[in-house]
């Protein structure tokens, strides 16, 4: 490549046929049919002209960067046989790969027609056996008992279990039937497992606004192959609004019977209201009306959902980092609400800790916060995980001087809350703990007052998960 000036330079030379001028007068974008390897400058006006064609060209960003020589003039024939020997050098090595591109492509077009073809065989296949690319195997229909109470307190506190009567081979989802769906407050959170070893498949964390009052479809990417194992639904909820799911007709089997770690009587001998779908193994399937994909896929680990107990919410501790010292309690435990409080302060942060509450594992954390008041003051909530016994209240201060936390802890950022509707809070690690972590709520104003700023968080939900063995309750 050389710039249109030093054209004089190159006339009657043996490279000439070899170089591609840029003319001072045309477009910055002259390359037609042409790969330079190396530009050529003959004369100060001639690199300047070249710098600024150059810089057009990479602009384009097709080509890599181009070397720019200078040559004396006059040119030695030495100088212009080595620059011939370079330049064809390279045009042949560009020649050899572009025939050995072309070839290869032409292989992988005979593989694409064949790979079609293989397709159009499939298809004449499954409409000549009347295979349908999900279909319904198993259904238990909703029914609903006059003595009924409603499962939804179970969910808020606990989980709800339904094992599946069919095999794992080729269930690409199933269908859960809510009688009753609030506007918004929570989330329905479903879990989908094996049986044998307790490894997990797929998590819906669903928001009630996402729900309707019918059948809800949940789909899982492609349908379970692999060995023919036992599925079953974990089902829990978050937030201060309850969602009601439906439960058939009663059974005979107690195996197949809905089962909660607290009884009741709602349970007895009544599995779920459900319907499960197949299709082929490995292959998504197709879309159904109302349906939900999943949060996150769980495949090769083994999830377990906790929440914190009762006497380790009763340890909180304050921790709090403010100049204003109150006439009240402002970190507290609510025994019969399983709750905590952390009222916020004019200034600072107020905050409470709660040691060694996060389990080796924790990939997730969730709970509802609400101004326990209908005259509060809005206010500012958050998490911080940090290492267990590490010293609280300095974690908290490096939080409020910096606005960030440590970098050994986890923090889940600030959300705005008021009396008039609970938030929900998702924290979402990017990988899990590896060793237990101390627990931190903490809460500061966004107004100029804290009148009856009672911030009330409950409904603390973790999830841990691990890549060995577990010991799942079977």
């Amino acid at each position: 490549m050389a710039s249109g000036l030093d054209r004089e330079n190159v006339e009657g030379s043996d490279i000439e046929h070899l170089v591609h001028f840029l003319d001072p007068d045309a477009s910055r974008f002259p390359l037609q049919n042409a790969f330079p390897l190396i530009a050529l400058a003959f004369s100060d006006e001639g690199e300047t002209d070249l710098r600024e064609g150059l810089a057009s060209v990479h602009a384009l960003g097709t080509i890599p960067e181009i070397p720019l020589r200078r040559i004396d003039v006059p040119v030695k024939a030495e100088s212009l046989s080595l620059i011939r020997t370079l330049v064809e050098g390279g045009v042949g090595r560009l020649s050899r790969f572009t025939s050995a591109v072309t070839a290869e492509l032409a292989i992988l077009r005979r593989e694409r027609e064949t790979l079609l073809e293989n397709y159009r065989a499939l298809e004449d296949a499954f409409q000549a056996h009347n295979w349908e690319p999900v279909a319904e195997i198993f259904a238990h229909d909703p029914y609903a008992d006059p003595k009924d109470e409603g499962i939804g307190q179970l969910l808020s506190t606990g989980c709800v279990e339904q094992l599946l009567p069919v095999s794992s081979h080729g269930v690409a989802g199933f269908a859960l039937h809510l009688h009753s769906v609030p506007r918004d407050g929570g989330e329905l959170v479903v879990m989908l497992g094996y049986v044998e070893n307790g490894e997990g498949v797929a998590e819906w964390t669903v928001p009630y606004a996402q729900l309707t009052a019918n059948w809800n479809f949940f789909a899982l990417p492609r349908a379970c192959g692999g060995a023919a194992r036992t599925l079953r639904l974990r089902i829990s909820t978050t937030g201060t609004e309850t969602v009601e799911l439906s439960l058939g007709y009663p059974i005979a089997s107690e195996r197949y019977t809905a089962r909660s770690e607290t009884p009741h009587p709602d349970l007895d001998l009544r599995p779920l209201a459900f319907r499960v779908f197949t299709g082929l193994p490995g292959v998504k399937p197709a879309r159904m009306p109302n349906m939900i994909a999943p949060t996150a896929l769980l495949e090769g680990h083994f999830i377990e959902d906790y929440r914190l107990a009762v006497d380790l919410l009763s340890q909180i501790v304050d921790v709090s980092v403010t100049p204003v010292v109150p006439e009240f309690q402002t970190v507290r435990f609510l025994e019969h609400e399983n709750a905590v409080v952390c009222h916020p302060l004019p200034s600072g942060i107020s905050a409470g800790t709660i040691g060694r509450a996060v389990e080796p594992g924790t990939i997730s954390f969730s709970a509802s916060a609400i101004i326990d008041h209908p005259k509060g003051a809005p206010a500012a909530v958050s998490f911080l995980l940090a290492p267990a016994n590490s010293n609280a209240r300095s974690e908290v201060a490096e939080l409020a001087r910096k606005g960030a936390a440590k970098p050994s802890a986890f923090f889940s950022g600030w959300r705005e809350v008021t009396a008039a509707q609970a938030i929900n809070i998702n924290f979402q690690l990017d990988k899990p703990v590896r060793e237990p972590m101390d627990l931190m709520i903490l809460s500061r104003a966004v107004t100029d007052t804290v009148d009856f700023s009672w911030l009330k968080v409950s409904g603390f939900r973790l999830v841990k998960q691990s890549a060995g063995a577990s010991n799942v309750r079977q």
